[in-house]
């Protein structure tokens, strides 16, 4: 599914030399079924064969880079990381016409990459987008899903109303269609370095690159009938009632988009969820901090598992 109108981009290799702590071989395939002639991008480091594969998924505007904190600590397990950009992002294929990304293409596209590389015995790593796609991609795939590393994210049902700091957000990307993501990234997470900075700008030599980076905000289902709803919410059943895998859930305390009570709210709903650990300084993207999350994560995942009790949450 080639991008017709206004054509397709590729970021110029050289834009991604010298990354910091970054230095994983790039990956590409350009086969995916339905997205055929677009190239997407992906980390893929470890033995083929581990015994766990973590599945790590981004979201707007960052890129796989946004992992380089917990590849590391995941692969001394001996275990598999696979860390994809999506379409519009990092050193992905970039449609120019917004009207092409949708939550359904997204969702589609991560099927695909999934079922297409035989991932199996996957924890599933996300955040932001990378977790209001991905949560909903075990209805598909259920047996292939053993453990959920969730970050400050949600399951967009289209109920209710969108937080008022979420609402912000969009409005300033809505007026902000160059937005400079290395700015906005080194507010967020001010320990940032000048070069992590600019890897996060690297994607996007210019505006027309940003098509993916200013569609997500809008994306984001606000009403029962949008697209991506009514699955959120089969979705958000699913985690309810059906996921039997270990849960580590991990809080940025300063983000003004995702809330902490958002998050703790979720925390009730996916079933057998512990309690989360909170990051004090931490903002909306916990993965860089993502050293002090991993290590957690792997820590909690080693404990006895406890007995999963089903959760009675208001899915109203």
């Amino acid at each position: 599914m080639v991008a017709q109108s206004g054509g397709v981009l590729r970021t110029p290799d050289d834009r991604f030399a010298n990354l910091p702590d970054f230095g994983f071989e790039p990956r590409y395939i350009d086969r995916l079924p339905g997205f055929e002639g677009l190239r997407l991008h992906y980390v893929d480091e470890g033995p083929r064969q581990a015994s766990h594969l973590f599945l790590c998924l981004h979201g707007q505007p960052t890129w796989s880079f946004l992992y380089r904190r917990m590849i590391p600590l995941f692969l001394a397990t001996g275990a598999r990381v696979v860390a994809p950009d999506l379409y519009g992002f990092g050193r992905s294929d970039k449609p120019v016409d917004e009207a092409w990304y949708t939550f359904s293409r997204h969702r589609e596209s991560l099927l695909a990459f999934i079922d297409t590389l035989g991932l199996q015995r996957i924890t599933l790593v996300c955040q932001d987008w990378g977790g209001l796609l991905g949560l909903t991609i075990p209805l598909q795939f259920p047996d292939r899903f053993d453990r959920l590393i969730v970050m400050n994210t949600a399951l967009a049902t289209g109920k209710g109303t969108l937080g008022p700091g979420f609402v912000a957000w969009r409005d300033w990307v809505n007026r902000s269609p160059d937005l400079d993501v290395g700015v906005l990234m080194r507010r967020s997470c001010p320990h940032l370095t000048e070069a992590e900075a600019k890897g996060y700008d690297a994607p996007f030599p210019d505006i027309r690159y940003k098509a993916g980076a200013r569609r997500f905000p809008n994306l984001v289902c606000d009403r029962p009938d949008a697209d991506g709803a009514a699955l959120s919410r089969e979705a958000l059943r699913w985690w309810a009632d059906r996921w039997h895998g270990r849960t580590f859930m991990a809080i940025g305390m300063q983000d003004p988009v995702i809330p902490p009570e958002a998050m703790v709210k979720l925390s009730t709903v996916i079933r057998g969820c512990p309690p989360p650990l909170q990051l004090p300084q931490a903002g909306h993207f916990v993965q860089e901090w993502g050293d002090v999350v991993a290590t957690a994560a792997l820590d909690a995942f080693d404990r006895p598992l406890a007995a999963l009790s089903p959760s009675n949450p208001d899915l109203s």
